[in-house]
């Protein structure tokens, strides 16, 4: 009679002297298929095909460039693929490669399960007396929607102390996927235009 494997994974498989039962190697094949790692083109078509997933089943998504895995309640990612760097476009005034720190750019990660976004890079900033470009938002367009959070993330972030009566500032990561600094101009403790800006190292949930 069909016996099952010794690790406990309820697959079945033909003893000797068994008549082949295409039935039990049906169902072990698709045992098999449903603790292997599964390939979707995105999230979308796994939750399309997979509408009652199992607890440990694991799902590899090309499109996000992830490895899933449900933990009975949801998808969880574990980990990504190659993500590339992508430099964000600047608006007047600001430029890069700030004190050395090369191009600012961003990408998306998975951060203990999360899909996280990462800076590195620095920027320059020519400021009209002690007014900063744009307000603050440094990119020209926005970026894209999976790299935007759910709602606002404030980071701190690193700056020059020349000109400045501080060494850091904050940066303002909006929903609607612009960049904003903020804590520059004339402060209580002394006016604040740092020549420059960094960002290696920061870290955003999205």
């Amino acid at each position: 009679m069909p016996t099952t494997d010794t690790f406990g994974q309820g697959f079945t498989a033909l003893d000797y002297g068994d008549v082949p039962d295409l039935k039990v190697m049906g169902d072990g094949l698709l045992k098999i298929a449903g603790q292997t790692v599964m390939r979707f083109a995105t999230a979308t078509a796994r939750n399309a095909t997979l509408t009652a997933p199992v607890a440990g089943m694991t799902a590899w998504l090309n499109s996000e460039k992830q490895l899933t895995v449900y933990d009975g309640t949801a998808w969880v990612a574990i980990a990504s693929g190659t993500q590339a760097w992508t430099t964000v476009p600047l608006v007047a005034g600001f430029s890069h490669n700030g004190n050395n720190n090369g191009t600012f750019q961003y990408r998306l990660v998975n951060l203990f399960g999360e899909q996280t976004l990462m800076f590195r890079g620095g920027l320059n900033v020519t400021y009209s007396g002690t007014t900063i470009p744009n307000s603050g938002i440094v990119n020209s367009s926005a970026l894209p929607a999976a790299a935007r959070p759910t709602s606002l993330r404030t980071v701190v972030i690193p700056c020059s102390d020349a000109s400045s009566a501080r060494i850091t500032l904050k940066l303002d990561v909006q929903t609607d996927g612009f960049l904003k600094v903020i804590g520059t101009g004339a402060q209580p403790e002394g006016t604040v235009t740092p020549p420059w800006i960094g960002f290696n190292g920061t870290f955003v949930s999205l």
